[in-house]
């Protein structure tokens, strides 16, 4: 585990600075860099920023030339714009959830809008059809709501069909 100072990892818990929640950003955002990539440079070179620094080097030495690094400017403004929306990332805070931070290949940073203590809650995954029946849609829409009115967060991929129904009805309660 790393200390704030070097970087902070994704298990961490502590609050990212403006600077390394930037860094984070251009890392994740680079080419040829997913999540588990992104936690190995992190922890190798003991932060976002050092690896972004050792990312040419590192792309020469695989052969790959011209490898895009996300730049500064980039990184700004979608902070910016996604801001603008109400959205904020997540990253190895208090809030990142838990279980989700348990997974080898979890995003380095979460867009999270609306109420972050619904992360914290017990969260139930409702999923299903793209092309649901009417009986589907119906079904779905009633676990949520009773799921919700019961303390669960509905989480679910934002697909239309089973998935969207689940959100629909779980919006006053808690979505993720």
């Amino acid at each position: 585990m790393l200390s704030p100072g070097t970087g902070a990892s994704v298990t961490d818990g502590v609050k990212l600075s403006e600077e390394q929640r930037l860094d984070w950003l251009r890392l994740i955002r680079s080419d040829n860099i997913g999540p588990r990539t992104f936690r190995e440079l992190v922890n190798h070179f003991g932060g976002a920023r050092a690896a972004l620094d050792a990312l040419p080097g590192l792309a020469r030495r695989g052969g790959a030339s011209g490898a895009r690094i996300c730049s500064r400017e980039d990184a700004e403004r979608e902070l910016k714009a996604a801001r603008a929306q109400g959205i904020e990332f997540l990253g190895c805070e208090p809030d990142y959830p838990h279980r989700l931070q348990m997974i080898d290949d979890a995003p380095p940073l979460l867009a999270v809008s609306g109420k972050r203590d619904i992360l914290a809650r017990p969260l139930v995954a409702i999923v299903g059809s793209r092309n649901a029946s009417a009986a589907g849609v119906k079904f779905a829409e009633r676990l949520a709501r009773d799921l919700g009115d019961a303390g669960f967060a509905i989480v679910s991929g934002l697909a239309r069909g089973i998935d969207a129904a689940a959100h629909r009805a779980s919006l006053a309660s808690g979505t993720v």
